[in-house]
């Protein structure tokens, strides 16, 4: 049975295309233009994942986010805008499980959603806090625990860190860092994901031979789950 997705965007264009791509690839689609019947349709179509634009009209994403979790912990992707920094921050408190920022390609949506669904099948619960060997990124109370101890972590590093480990071996350039950690309204220097990558191997280097913050010469940088 095809698993149905819940696309909840104002934007006849983005909704339209959201949708053939969605069904190409096997998935069924509902869609809503506003808030109000986003939540209308996910109740009466009880979707295994929502595609949920922040900026809608009658409700807003932020209130949609609200009004499901209300009830229900079923996967919720947000889609913001170029700028809307902050919206991202707020989503993920709101409960929400990723988020992807506009214009975006349709294989990051695609990747996005598969990777939030085999969290789900896989029986975790989504949350923020991650751990590994000797190792606990909680973005809850933004604390990094490193071999048991607190090491304070300005917040852009935190969320740096835990960017990179949500997605274990996947390589990041400094540009989709920049995007998706600072935001499309950083206007400042790639190199400044060098330099936090640099102040986090200070405070994580030889703690353990279980992962690593590995350089990819000319690509970027990943968070390296080792054997």
């Amino acid at each position: 049975m095809a698993l149905k997705v819940l696309i909840v965007e104002d934007d006849p264009n983005i909704s339209q295309l959201l949708q053939l791509y969605l069904e190409k690839e096997g998935y069924e689609t509902c869609a809503a233009a506003d808030g109000g019947k986003g939540v209308s349709l996910f109740q009466e179509q009880a979707p295994n994942l929502v595609l949920l634009d922040i900026m809608l009209p009658v409700m807003d994403g932020w209130a949609v986010c609200k009004k499901i979790r209300e009830s229900s912990n079923v996967p919720i992707i947000m889609m913001t805008a170029k700028g809307e920094t902050m919206d991202k921050v707020n989503g993920l408190e709101m409960g929400a499980d990723d988020y992807i920022v506009k214009p975006f390609e349709m294989k990051e949506v695609l990747a996005r959603i598969h990777a939030v669904l085999r969290r789900y099948d896989s029986g975790e619960v989504p949350e923020k806090k991650l751990a590994f060997d000797k190792l606990v990124i909680n973005m809850d109370s933004y604390e990094l625990l490193v071999d048991g101890k607190r090491v304070d972590t300005p917040p852009k590093e935190m969320e740096l860190l835990f960017h990179l480990a949500s997605f274990p071996n996947r390589v990041f350039t400094r540009n989709q860092l920049l995007d998706e950690v600072w935001g499309f309204d950083y206007f400042g220097d790639s190199r400044t994901v060098d330099v936090h990558i640099k102040r986090l191997r200070e405070k994580l280097e030889g703690v353990s031979d279980k992962w690593s913050l590995k350089t990819v010469w000319g690509v970027g940088y990943k968070f390296e789950l080792l054997s």
